[in-house]
């Protein structure tokens, strides 16, 4: 049976859970600056450069991840949100793409094959794909709506390189996350169904969108309604939200999509709004209810959790969908279903 098939079959039965942030567990490590380098050659500060710790500092990656096994994550995904070749260019490492990523999907594959072995429960590893810090849709530049600073192909290799890259470290599926620019998020589908036909077999999609304010759409401009529309002919093994807010502002964008969406809907929300000083104070407990919330009213199939989010709320959300029934699927749609910013159907 394929990971795709074992996913389906194991998500018809319960909620499954998916795991919490990196960024969150590597601020609470306090690493200093030298630690990021680890002795690499780069000419540039590596503060911040959590992709880079693939390299330099492999147990502090495995660390987090199993902290997040133990909590109850099944879903394992690989520190490479900024792990491609645009993001890497901030810091003088893009060479070390395809190099980070491979390690990543390392990392975690251990992780969840060791853990898998110790209770019986199976992890599935999604790599991890960010949206870049460029936008295709949108000019950088006010007096130059035409400008854009990358081209659709230049990202779509930029992507095909990280794919192939978590491909060879052994990931499951391919996660296309956070998505603010549509356009983006197409042509990371695009990268991962041409590494698709390059192997010959399966290589299940997972997507999720980030809302840019409360009205609910993406940077792009497009509503959940549309963004799939947009992507729906990708076929992904789930179809979600993530980041933007915390559940509770999460909850009518997602009863929304998750009344559309005929596959499996999986969101993971911040711990709430960050305050004053962009940290966040959210308890595991608060998530947790807020989440409930979501369960009792059939809008997910996988939950976990976004930024602030510790393997504390991982293990609350997980508390909370024990026992729970999963989100009935809608029946395939008969119309046709076609999007701009708004979606449009076409009726049969």
């Amino acid at each position: 049976m394929s990971s795709a098939a074992e996913f389906r079959a194991e998500a018809a039965k319960r909620i499954l859970i998916k795991d919490g942030p990196y960024g969150t567990g590597i601020q609470c490590e306090k690493l200093p600056a030298e630690a990021y380098c680890g002795g690499l050659d780069l000419m540039k500060d590596q503060r911040g450069n959590n992709d880079l710790l693939n390299l330099t500092q492999p147990q502090v990656v495995s660390r987090i991840c199993e902290r997040f096994a133990q909590a109850g994550a099944e879903v394992l995904a690989t520190n490479t949100f900024n792990a491609n070749r645009i993001s890497q260019a901030d810091y003088g490492a893009e060479d070390l793409s395809a190099e980070i990523n491979r390690a990543a999907a390392r990392i975690i594959r251990e992780v969840a094959d060791r853990a898998s072995g110790n209770d019986g429960r199976k992890r599935w590893v999604a790599g991890a794909i960010g949206p870049t810090n460029k936008t295709l849709s949108l000019s950088p530049d006010v007096n130059d709506p035409a400008f854009r600073e990358v081209d659709f192909d230049q990202v779509k290799a930029v992507y095909r390189e990280q794919v192939d890259a978590l491909v060879e470290g052994g990931v499951d599926f391919i996660l296309v996350e956070t998505v603010f620019d549509t356009l983006n998020a197409k042509a990371a589908i695009m990268a991962t169904l041409e590494a698709e036909q390059a192997l010959g077999r399966e290589l299940p999609l997972m997507i999720s969108m980030t809302l840019t304010d409360l009205s609910g759409r993406n940077l792009s401009g497009h509503t959940v309604e549309a963004f799939w529309a947009s992507v729906r002919h990708a076929k992904p093994l789930t179809i979600g939200l993530n980041c933007s807010f915390g559940a509770a502002q999460l909850r009518p964008h997602l009863a929304a999509l998750s009344a559309t969406a005929e596959t499996l809907v999986m969101a993971y929300p911040n711990a709430g709004l960050p305050n004053e000083l962009g940290e966040y104070d959210e308890a595991a407990e608060e998530t947790a209810a807020q989440v409930a919330e979501w369960i009792r009213d059939g809008l997910v199939n996988v939950v976990g959790g976004c930024c602030g989010t510790t393997p504390a709320h991982i293990a609350a959300i997980a508390g909370v969908a024990a026992g729970k029934p999963p989100r009935k699927i809608p029946a395939p749609r008969s119309d046709t279903l076609l999007a701009g910013l708004e979606p449009m159907v076409i009726a049969a």
